[in-house]
């Protein structure tokens, strides 16, 4: 079993989320320069990671800003190959795998044909950065967003949208979420597209499908053909609204995975933690020799998220 955390590491203070606003798109050097510390800063994480015996690390989604964005305003891929190319070659020397979540707004199941576009050119930016970083088996992460009053039919539009998009398909994994889609809805749409599904255990516990925990992650295992088994596991805040993650993982929320995966016979699998407290909250979970935060209100310059 091999853990990892998304985005940040908050004893670095290092994220791989810089960004700007969509107004300086015009502004090549700035452009460049945020680029550059993303990836300067994932250098430094897969090193802490290799120290530490971290195997699994999230990319931000803005990781190059607005790269799908058709104002973007020159080849990213050609500027910043080399670069990715060596951050991606200390990754695989240290045996880490390296994954990126596009957010809420690609929805490539959309009843808008606009939507729809825009959520095909962020997959293609997401997928062929992975290319870049020369990770093979990185999950592209997305969920199946809404149903539009008619699941079927948003379904059906979502399949479509992918079905012819093999570069994509190569890295994408899709995700049950909170609301709409249960893992065993989502497996059925993996299924359709060839692709692996994650479980991700708070989803699961917010909108089960009718199904414990075991049985999900049986539905999800054999879509994982040639890849390891990723899963997402986080506890929920209990100050926030459902699904809100924690600082940290609740004790009974990861003996309640452990024998889930158990039942599953699921023993060798990633699991990316998914909480604020970032690498911290590996520290329980067999990785003592993080270090600590010298304050537990210790948080990453503006921006590094």
């Amino acid at each position: 079993m091999r853990v990892g955390y998304p985005c940040l590491n908050l004893a670095l203070n290092r994220g791989t989320n810089r960004t700007l606003r969509l107004a300086s798109l015009g502004d090549q050097a700035r452009i460049r320069a945020v680029v550059a510390a993303n990836i300067a800063n994932l250098e430094a994480i897969i090193r802490f990671n290799a120290e530490h015996r971290v195997r699994l690390f999230r990319l931000g989604s803005s990781f190059i800003p607005f790269a799908s964005h058709e104002a973007f305003p020159y080849d990213w891929r050609a500027a910043h190959a080399g670069a990715l190319r060596a951050a991606g070659a200390l990754a695989a020397n240290s045996g880490q795998r390296l994954s990126i979540h596009p957010g809420q707004y690609t929805v490539p199941g959309s009843p808008d044909e606009r939507i729809r576009a825009a959520s095909l050119a962020e997959l293609r930016y997401a997928a062929g950065l992975l290319d870049l970083l020369g990770q093979p088996d990185a999950p592209v992460v997305l969920h199946v967003g809404g149903a539009y009053g008619d699941k079927p039919a948003a379904a059906a539009r979502f399949i479509a949208s992918l079905e012819n998009e093999p570069d994509v398909l190569r890295h994408l994994a899709l995700e049950n979420d909170e609301r709409t889609w249960s893992a065993a809805e989502v497996a059925d749409i993996a299924r359709a597209l060839h692709t692996p599904m994650i479980v991700d255990t708070l989803h699961h516990r917010l909108n089960p499908g009718g199904i414990p925990l075991p049985r999900a992650i049986e539905r999800a295992l054999p879509t994982w053909r040639s890849h390891r088994p990723k899963l997402h596991i986080s506890s929920q805040d209990p100050a926030k609204n459902p699904g809100a993650h924690a600082h940290g993982i609740d004790p009974a929320d990861w003996d309640e995975l452990l024998a889930a995966l158990d039942e599953a016979g699921a023993p060798d699998v990633d699991i990316m933690v998914e909480s604020k407290g970032k690498e911290q909250s590996l520290r329980p979970l067999g990785h003592p020799t993080i270090p600590a935060l010298s304050s537990p209100t210790t948080a990453p310059r503006a921006g590094a998220a």
